[in-house]
């Protein structure tokens, strides 16, 4: 593991190997316990980066209007399971009328810049051997989503022009978060938007081209002015749309193995950082160890000779998936490398 080398991946410079980095491992007590905690299971493991982000100091449910899409089953103890709510927004109208900076407020410029800088100085004090980012999660579909849920947020995007009036004010609320990390001492800024589901996207290209990108395009400028990185990260299928978030200004992606890996590759591999694998958690739950064996060495395959990449399994590594599964990954990963 090392701080430096996921920091020159990430900048797309010569690395002795890949970089390294998963997703939800501490969702896997034993292993955690195993190792003596979670930041000595990322140096175990080779982890060389941290994903994180922060939204910020003001709670949305305690503030205004949100609805509250609940939680499936996802940590072993089952813990993390929550009902949906009842949606507050009973038509288009409300929806079209909504400002989440008047509805939520935001925290001051000044007092932010402040709180997220001591927030990444205490990750660096935490997990000194692995880099990390600054960033932001509830960004434009995912800020709305989260607001409106689905099924408004849906019935709202029929109308495109009026929809785009409120993605665009989303993208407002989260620029004040952009321009406060650009004031920090971060060198590496995500942004985050789950504004892809797995069979692509759901709503029709010009929302994304002529509405979202723009705004990423914006967003993006403060932190780029100040001489940061900014990696994008989306669940779901972007393939079709990934020149188009190269354009406005993202350099690096982070991405299920639902896109196409190899296209990824042959397409940004050495110019943007790319993290993720041809790995699937599916095939690691469901699969033969010889099944997940093959998917890394069709990864190492393909990126052989290619700066900027960092392995990851694109869709995280839950708690159902075996330990057992897990350490047969982990040295196989080393083995490739050495």
């Amino acid at each position: 593991m090392s701080h430096q080398l996921g920091i020159d991946c990430i900048n797309c410079r010569p690395t002795p190997r890949p970089a390294h980095t998963e997703y939800s491992l501490e969702y896997h007590h034993d292993l955690v316990t195993a190792s003596g905690g979670v930041a000595a299971m990322w140096d175990r493991f080779n982890y060389d980066f941290v994903w994180g982000t922060n939204d910020g100091y003001v709670d949305w449910k305690k503030t205004g209007r949100i609805t509250d899409l609940g939680h499936a089953v996802y940590a072993g103890d089952a813990h993390d399971f929550k009902q949906p709510n009842v949606c507050p927004f009973k038509t288009a109208e409300e929806v079209w009328a909504f400002d989440p900076i008047a509805e939520y407020g935001i925290t001051p410029f000044d007092e932010l810049v402040k709180k997220y800088e001591e927030g990444y100085q205490k990750g660096k004090v935490d997990h000194p051997n692995q880099a990390s980012s600054g960033g932001y999660y509830k960004t434009v579909v995912s800020g709305a989503s989260q607001t409106f849920g689905w099924d408004m947020f849906l019935e709202a995007a029929a109308d495109r022009a009026k929809f785009a009036k409120v993605l665009e004010r989303y993208g407002a609320y989260t620029l004040h978060h952009a321009r406060a990390w650009a004031k920090t001492s971060i060198e590496i800024y995500l942004q985050h938007d789950d504004a892809f589901w797995t069979a692509g996207a759901f709503m029709h290209p010009d929302i994304y081209r002529k509405v979202i990108f723009p705004i990423y395009k914006e967003l993006w400028k403060p932190v780029k002015a100040a001489g940061k990185k900014v990696l994008f990260c989306t669940d779901g299928t972007a393939d079709g749309f990934w020149e188009d978030i190269a354009d406005a200004g993202a350099d690096g992606f982070i991405f299920e193995p639902s896109n196409n890996y190899e296209r990824m590759v042959k397409t940004f591999g050495g110019t943007h950082c790319l993290v993720g694998s041809k790995v699937d958690c599916r095939t690691m739950t469901l699969g033969t160890w010889e099944q997940v064996k093959a998917e890394v060495d069709a990864t190492f395959d393909l990126i052989q000779g290619k700066n900027g990449i960092m392995l990851a399994v694109g869709n995280h590594i839950p708690a159902n998936i075996s330990d057992d599964m897990i350490l047969k990954y982990m040295a196989y990963l080393q083995e490739k490398w050495k």
